[in-house]
């Protein structure tokens, strides 16, 4: 009795070094231009080329404006990158989703969208959120720029082998709730290092009954608890979001690949190596109130207190809070928030837009918050205006960007200011994280538009 995790790492086991790692095959390798230019100098210097350039995709994303893209960049600290990821892609001979492409976007966002990644496979990319792909039934980790180097030179990367867990959500979910509430609630039960040296494969109706973008949602924070990934066993959903895409096989290799996704799931009576089981029914708006992901509450409840922590928890749970500006026993509806941020891997997709369009419809943005609206690629852009959200939203007093991670982590102009409270959809909420003093308030999109409508933390079934 095989684990679906077990099933796909085998298959992709080259060679096991006794004592040591396994040396495992990668199928997918994405590429950004944050970690990807100091890999491919370590390539130059070695005097090789990439092994197997067919199989790996790059797109620009961290480094990006997210206006006037089609302006010449003047930071260079942005601009320098982008430009070495078109030459370095181009001298290799990899696909590249450059800036202006109509399909470029946050790699986690735009790679899927045109079925690059595919159920039982192994992809890498050197960015943490890389999990997002876990979603397809694939195995898919964050690596650093040193293992970007080795996938490029060889096509296989040296790992240990993890332990597995699975996290069954039983019954449903209420309507009004998503799978970024979901995932907040899970993190904040397993807490931000309880899922340190596991695999999560994540089952159970409420998560068979998410959509895929949602099972994206889910899956990409699986590292916000410490793990080395999620996933979710691949069912007609997946292969009905896959069928057609620009790069998911056509013809006859549909059929034999559909063939053998349909194998990819845990046997009956496979051994996890933890089990943990959560009622959805338990489930309620989530918000966090911290510096790591752990720290969220249902959006009704006040900060908890610190008084029955370890003592070096308790020091660190008192430094977020002061960090924060908040103290125990605060509640957090009614908080003052200055500015909201939607997009990111974590909540960048057009269902996420579908939601905060639908929130605000009718209504107007408060005048005292700053919304940055951000799709998470070229193809989210043109379905929001395809579908007419951008009316709706611009009626409501709301302006869209273009594609880019920008608010995520701050690294191009896109910085909430020092002090000033972010209800943000991403997916971290660490010290200077979307700017430097910047304070962020983890949340879904419904969250986020109830934030940008109201000026302040509100929960989003009560208005």
């Amino acid at each position: 009795m095989q684990t679906l995790f077990d099933k796909i790492w085998d298959r992709h086991t080259v060679a096991h070094i006794e004592g040591g790692p396994d040396v495992l095959y990668i199928d997918r390798h994405l590429l950004h231009e944050v970690t990807s230019p100091q890999a491919f100098l370590g390539l130059d210097a070695r005097g090789i080329m990439a092994a197997r350039p067919n199989q790996s995709f790059a797109t620009c994303d961290h480094n990006v404006p997210t206006l006037n893209q089609e302006k010449p960049i003047e930071d260079d600290s942005c601009r320098v990158p982008i430009e070495k990821l078109a030459e370095n892609t181009a001298r290799h001979g990899i696909t590249h989703f450059g800036l202006n492409h109509p399909n470029q976007g946050v790699i986690h966002v735009m790679a899927p969208e045109q079925g690059i990644v595919l159920p039982g496979q192994t992809i890498v990319c050197g960015d943490s959120h890389t999990s997002t792909h876990g979603a397809f039934g694939s195995i898919a980790f964050g690596i650093g720029t040193s293992e970007v180097e080795m996938v490029l030179a060889s096509q296989c990367i040296m790992q240990p082998r993890p332990k597995t867990m699975r996290i069954t959500v039983e019954g449903s979910l209420d309507a009004r709730l998503t799978s970024k509430d979901l995932i907040l609630y899970i993190v904040s039960r397993i807490t931000a290092g309880g899922g340190t040296g596991y695999f999560i494969e994540y089952a159970g109706k409420a998560i068979r009954d998410l959509s895929m973008e949602a099972r994206m949602t889910l899956c990409n924070m699986s590292i916000e608890m410490g793990a080395r990934g999620g996933m979710i066993a691949p069912d007609e959903k997946t292969f009905e979001y896959l069928k057609g895409r620009s790069y998911a096989p056509k013809g006859v290799d549909w059929d034999n690949a559909l063939a053998y996704w349909k194998t990819l799931s845990s046997d009956p009576g496979a051994e996890f190596d933890r089990e943990v089981i959560f009622d959805a029914s338990d489930v309620e708006p989530m918000i966090t109130y911290g510096t790591n992901p752990g720290m969220g509450i249902k959006i009704g409840e006040k900060i908890p207190s610190g008084a029955t922590l370890a003592e070096n928890d308790r020091i660190s749970f008192e430094k977020s809070l002061k960090y924060m500006g908040l103290e125990s026993g605060q509640p957090m509806l009614g908080k003052e928030i200055q500015y909201v941020f939607l997009g990111s891997c974590t909540n960048g997709r057009i269902e996420d837009f579908r939601l905060f369009a639908q929130y605000v419809k009718g209504k107007k943005k408060h005048a005292g918050v700053t919304a940055w609206l951000v799709p998470g690629s070229g193809q989210v852009l043109r379905q929001i205006r395809e579908e007419g959200l951008d009316k709706i939203l611009s009626e409501a007093g709301f302006v869209l960007r273009q594609p880019g991670c920008s608010a995520c982590l701050a690294m191009n102009e896109d910085k909430v200011p020092a002090g000033m409270y972010a209800v943000s959809t991403s997916n971290r909420n660490f010290e200077g994280r979307q700017g430097p003093g910047a304070r962020t308030f983890l949340a879904s999109p419904l969250v986020a538009a109830a934030a940008a409508v109201n000026g302040k933390i509100t929960d989003p079934r009560m208005n």
